[in-house]
C-alpha cells in the first residue's frame, strides 16, 4: 500500500494566502531583480551603441535618427540652459535645403577645430556661395551672430524642443574612465551576482526539500517496518501454537 504526501520543506506546509519570511524575501529579490533589469539593460544599451558608433564612424552617433548632446553654454538661454541634454533629428539633403530662419540647428563649429558642436538659432535666411547652402546663425543669449556662417555639411541635426534638464552633466560623468566603469561594468556586475544569487538560493530550496523529502521517506519506512512487526501477544500466541 502506498501513502501520499504532501511535499515540504518544513514542518507543516505553508498556506497559499500565509507566505513564510523566506516566501517574501523571494518575492522581494524577484522584485528587485525586475528594477534592475528595467533601469540598467537600457542604460547599457545606449551608452554601448553610442561608444562602438563613436568607434567606428567619424559621424556623430544617432540612435534611430537622433542624436543626445549635451548643451556646455548659456548662450541658448533662457529655451536651453547649460547642462541640458537635448536631442537632435539628424537631416537628409533635402531637410538641410529646407530649413529656414528661425530653426535651431546642431552643427561643427566652423571656428572651431572640427570637433565642437554648437547648437544655435538660424538667424538670416539662407544663401548659396559657390553651391553650397550657408547659414548665419546666433545664440538668443549673444549680443551678435556668430563670426563665420554655416556651411551645408557641418550641420549635425535640427533641434525640435526634446530636452531633458540638467542631465548632461550626468552623461558627461558617463563618458568618463569611473563613469563608464560605474555605468556599464556596475551594472553588468549587479546583474551578473543578481543571477548567482538566484541560483544559489534555489539550490538551497532544492536541497531543503530533498532532504525533507528522504526524511519523510525515512519515518514511512519506519512505519512500514513497525506495523509488519508482530506484537508481542501475537509471538506469544504463535509459540503456544508451536508447543501444541
Amino acid at each position: 500500500m502506498f501513502k501520499f504526501f504532501k511535499k515540504s520543506t518544513g514542518d507543516t506546509a505553508p498556506e497559499k494566502d500565509n507566505a513564510t519570511p523566506m516566501d517574501k524575501k523571494q518575492k522581494i529579490s524577484t522584485i528587485v531583480g525586475i528594477v534592475l533589469c528595467v533601469l540598467l539593460i537600457p542604460i547599457l544599451i545606449i551608452n554601448c551603441t553610442l561608444i562602438i558608433k563613436s568607434l567606428v564612424s567619424d559621424d556623430v552617433p544617432s540612435i534611430g535618427g537622433k542624436i543626445p548632446l549635451i548643451v556646455l553654454t548659456e548662450s541658448m538661454e533662457p529655451d536651453i540652459n547649460a547642462g541640458d541634454l537635448i536631442i537632435c533629428h539628424v537631416l537628409d539633403d533635402e531637410e538641410i535645403k529646407a530649413l529656414k530662419k528661425g530653426d535651431v540647428i546642431s552643427f561643427f563649429d566652423p571656428a572651431g577645430n572640427g570637433t565642437s558642436i554648437v547648437t544655435h538659432e538660424i538667424y538670416e535666411d539662407p544663401y548659396v556661395k559657390d553651391g553650397k547652402i550657408y547659414f548665419t546663425t546666433k545664440g538668443t543669449n549673444n549680443n551678435t551672430e556668430d563670426k563665420m556662417p554655416v556651411c551645408e555639411d557641418d550641420i549635425v541635426g535640427l533641434y525640435k524642443g526634446g530636452r531633458i534638464g540638467g542631465v548632461g552633466h550626468i552623461a558627461m560623468f558617463m563618458q568618463s574612465t569611473a563613469g563608464l566603469i560605474i555605468c556599464i561594468f556596475v551594472p553588468l556586475a549587479a546583474l551578473v551576482g543578481y543571477e548567482l544569487y538566484r541560483a544559489k538560493k534555489k539550490d538551497k530550496v532544492k536541497e531543503n526539500d530533498i532532504e525533507a523529502l528522504m526524511a519523510e521517506l525515512q519515518a514511512l519506512k519506519s512505519q512500514q517496518a513497525n506495523a509488519e512487526k508482530p506484537t508481542e501477544s501475537e509471538e506469544t500466541q504463535e509459540n503456544e501454537e508451536t508447543k501444541d
